[in-house]
């Protein structure tokens, strides 16, 4: 925003309105302005109007105010039209350019001096759109070297000091190129930095991606902004960070897991926010601890990370895609970490368990655990059977009728594929998709998540029945199911 302005007369001083002097003086300031900034041209024009000038921006909000005070009234009348019946607006650059004139100023002046403002602000836009394809390329380049480990070269070519930290977005949607220009022209982004932070913004593969250079903890105005183009072009976003600069690969990895989290209703999924998160905190704190860092000890930071980003995604494509890495090397490491493990990380008992591991609280995880290493595919006894855990388990799947249960339980098993358990049920694959999409109502869960996936096959196994079984489903002849 800006309230910088050069004084000088208003339009009665010059004379009548229609003298072409006028015209031709309002006309001159107005350019000598917009030669200046964006900021002294809507400055300017709010002098010739003797009122409040504001270009606002449908995603970044006021981009110039002049006074600063009339940014909010600004903004709304740029939303509410009906609302502000005395504010003049025009469309520019890509924005709303909102006039509130004093009364005195005769229309005729007002609307002049609305267009000529709408227009160099147009003519500004236009130049910048003709250097921001240069610019772009180069955030492009940055990001790829952060991505690579130069961070040096990063943060040299970034003009500000001290910037250790990386908040790291990465969006997916119908069109990501024109989410990419607005987001652009909303946060302005600067090789010079931002109120000590700095974002590089890039499409990279398909998919827009954000990096907010900053020193440890950023402002929100990324965060604002991403979230107004995520809700405006219906993308899925994934956060990770802040983290050091030097882990920048990583909060790239776990910003493309935590977005197969991301939904209509929430489109921007934290990393921080993904996994068992309210299970492990009702789980006993000393066994559970003690077992997870039992299970963990083969493990390497490197093995962790990528078992947790092949659990969020719940794919090993999707895993390799998060992670920069071809399916095979992925298969490939994984199949090394099942040896460690001593397990089969395909069984759907052993994906939620580990996943509750990684997500302990497991500071000092270098330490020795009495009694060998403990195993994946069994808890630590009685760590299920508290009433804190039951009481969350019946609270998330209770509600599920009979035929819910056995058909989501089996479901579940077949590690979310729809064919082979609908042949286990002797039910149609339509059938069975009916039945999750009433699951996914009633419980208020995203069954597309891996990581809800995992609660629920916990929860499920928490409130096992001995009548939950496929078998036990009463059938009314051929392969119809016979409400219970």
């Amino acid at each position: 925003m800006s309230t910088t302005h050069t004084t000088g007369p208003g339009p009665d001083a010059a004379g009548p309105w229609d003298a072409r002097g006028v015209r031709e003086a309002a006309t001159g300031r107005l350019v000598r302005a917009a030669a200046r900034s964006g900021a002294q041209l809507v400055s300017e024009a709010a002098v010739l109007i003797q009122g409040a000038v504001v270009l606002a921006d449908p995603i970044a909000g006021a981009v110039y105010s002049t006074p600063a005070t009339a940014a909010a009234d600004g903004v709304h009348a740029a939303a509410h039209p009906q609302d502000r019946p005395h504010h003049v607006q025009r469309p520019a650059a890509g924005a709303v350019l909102v006039l509130h004139p004093a009364p005195a100023v005769p229309a005729e002046h007002v609307g002049f001096v609305a267009a000529t403002t709408a227009a160099l602000l147009e003519v500004r836009g236009q130049r910048a759109a003709e250097l921001r394809a240069e610019q772009m390329r180069l955030h492009a380049t940055l990001l790829r070297l952060l991505l690579a480990g130069h961070t040096a070269a990063v943060t040299d070519t970034v003009s500000a000091e001290g910037l250790t930290h990386v908040t790291v977005y990465r969006l997916t949607g119908p069109d990501v190129p024109t989410a990419h220009q607005v987001l652009w022209r909303a946060a302005r982004p600067s090789l010079a930095g931002h109120g000590g932070s700095c974002a590089l913004i890039g499409e990279l593969d398909g998919e827009l991606l954000v990096a907010e250079l900053h020193r440890g903890s950023d402002d929100g105005r990324i965060l604002r902004l991403v979230s107004r183009v995520s809700e405006r072009h219906r993308l899925l976003a994934g956060l990770a960070g802040p983290l050091p600069l030097a882990e920048m690969p990583t909060a790239h990895a776990d910003a493309a897991a935590a977005r197969h989290s991301a939904t209509p209703a929430h489109r921007i999924a934290p990393a921080d926010a993904v996994g068992t998160t309210h299970l492990a905190r009702l789980l006993p704190p000393g066994p559970y601890t003690a077992w997870a860092r039992s299970v963990l000890r083969p493990l390497a930071p490197e093995h962790r990370h990528l078992l947790l980003v092949r659990l969020r995604t719940g794919s090993t494509p999707r895993a390799a895609a998060a992670l920069g890495l071809s399916p095979g090397t992925v298969r490939t490491r994984l199949r090394d970490l099942s040896a460690r493990l001593g397990t089969d990380l395909d069984d759907v008992t052993v994906q939620a368990h580990l996943l509750l591991a990684l997500r302990a609280p497991t500071h000092g995880e270098d330490e020795d655990v009495a009694g060998g290493q403990a195993r994946l595919e069994k808890l630590p006894g009685g760590i299920l059977d508290t009433d804190e855990v039951r009481a969350w388990a019946v609270d998330l799947v209770g509600g599920l009728e009979p035929q819910l249960r056995i058909a989501l339980a089996c479901w579940l098993r077949h590690h979310a594929r729809t064919a082979p358990a609908a042949t286990e049920l002797h039910v149609h694959r339509t059938t069975l998709t009916v039945w999750l999409t009433r699951c996914a109502e009633r419980l208020g869960q995203n069954l597309a998540d891996a990581t809800v996936r995992a609660e629920l096959h916990l929860a499920l196994e928490a409130t096992a029945k001995d009548g939950d079984d496929p078998r036990t489903l009463p059938r009314r002849g051929g392969r119809t199911y016979r409400r219970l």
